[in-house]
């Protein structure tokens, strides 16, 4: 099961891999981190907001819930059309018009007067993230030797970012109300499009993707259980990610400072498990993916029977953080080197995966939230982490393989 072999049709891949830079260009990896840690921060705040911007727009819970799914279903989208659309522009120009709408959306939602235009905000968000994301893996690789891309996949802020947003979110938010959530995201992004402007170098298109591209790495044993993985165990993770504050509130009964606190754990939890990811996904990806799937199978169960336990909730919250780090860069190690040869089209595919299951995660796990209670996220969650541990287990790259 590990067909990594491309196309029989020379003219649609072509198998020689991307030439390795000569040394890392890190400064170029601190600004393209900027860029995506902002759109993911975004896109990640409402989890930590959910109960206030319902009550303030008189929606209910699950209803707020899918200004995730409309970033989520939107981004899908993009990651795949934005690299096709834009294969002939310069990459660099490409990030600073998506670094733009990612202005213009915190703009609106820290303005919102209605349930109407936070998703339009969230729409342009949607756009702005998976062209972005989609792209960041394949420039990345061009900034870094390859020894180096799982620790460059660090700092490109993705892990990172799922992570900060729900505590930073809860804690501004607690303070000055949720719209100073996206005030404060507004202020990183005008930083990051100042930022980019001085330090992302000139990068001219180069794996130039097209629809037919995408039908042939879809053709790849290995894409396809890299890709179903990733909805898999992605939405579990956000069935009960997005809905964590209802948990904290109703089943722990926690107060806001203590949610806050719990989510700094969760944060502090992920930061390192960031880390931890990467030791283990330079070594093996399929590793570093069953790790973070094992530890969060245990954490759901923890949480369905003794959820009600402040201390027991606060632990497994910060060590679901922890577990929660190793996938986004074991999963972008695997597709890259799945596809060595088409780089920009497998983050596409890859980044429409995660929205794919971000946005199924959020809908089920609103479902069960507004018919079963809270603990209606972990409960899915521990199935379809389930299911994509075992996948992964079963099919998932057997040894490290040169990009």
């Amino acid at each position: 099961m590990n067909d990594t072999t491309c196309s029989a049709n020379p003219q649609l891949l072509i198998a020689t891999p991307t030439a390795e830079p000569a040394q890392a260009n890190w400064m170029g990896i601190v600004s393209l981190a900027l860029g995506v840690f902002g759109l993911v921060t975004a896109e990640f705040l409402p989890a930590s907001l959910l109960t206030a911007m319902a009550a303030d727009l008189s929606i209910s819970v699950g209803a707020a819930g899918q200004a995730v799914t409309a970033t989520a279903a939107v981004a899908a989208l993009a990651a795949l059309t934005i690299p096709l659309l834009t294969r002939n522009f310069d990459r660099r120009f490409v990030l600073l018009f998506l670094t733009l709408l990612l202005v213009i959306s915190n703009a609106l939602a820290a303005t919102a007067s209605s349930y109407f235009i936070l998703i339009i905000a969230r729409v342009l968000l949607g756009i702005a993230l998976g062209g972005f994301w989609s792209m960041s893996a394949a420039l990345a690789m061009r900034m870094v030797p390859d020894n180096l891309f799982a620790r460059a996949m660090v700092l490109t802020g993705v892990s990172v970012a799922t992570v900060c947003a729900a505590p930073l979110g809860a804690y501004i938010g607690g303070l000055w109300g949720w719209r100073s959530a996206f005030i404060a995201a507004g202020c990183l992004s005008l930083v990051t499009l100042v930022v980019q402007l001085f330090a992302i170098p000139a990068m001219p298109p180069k794996d130039n993707p097209n629809l037919r591209t995408l039908f042939h790495l879809l053709k790849r044993t290995q894409v396809r259980v890299v890709l179903l993985a990733v909805v898999l165990m992605i939405s579990g993770h956000f069935a009960g990610f997005t809905y964590i504050r209802p948990l904290l509130e109703e089943v722990a009964q926690l107060s806001v400072s203590a949610i806050s606190a719990v989510l700094l754990g969760f944060g502090i939890g992920g930061f390192f498990g960031n880390f931890a990811g990467a030791f283990i996904a330079e070594r093996s990806e399929r590793n570093a993916i069953m790790f973070g799937g094992a530890l969060i199978i245990a954490i759901t169960i923890t949480l369905l029977f003794a959820g009600s336990l402040a201390s027991v909730t606060a632990v497994s919250i910060a060590l679901w953080g922890f577990a929660f780090g190793a996938f986004p860069i074991g999963f972008q190690t695997w597709i890259v080197r799945a596809a060595p040869d088409q780089v920009e089209a497998a983050g596409g595919l890859i980044v429409a995966a995660f929205q794919v299951a971000i946005a199924s995660g959020a809908i089920g796990g609103g479902i069960l939230v507004d018919y079963l209670g809270a603990l209606g996220g972990p409960l899915l969650a521990l199935i379809t982490t389930s299911l994509g541990t075992l996948l992964v287990l079963s099919f998932g790259p057997r040894s490290k393989r040169p990009a």
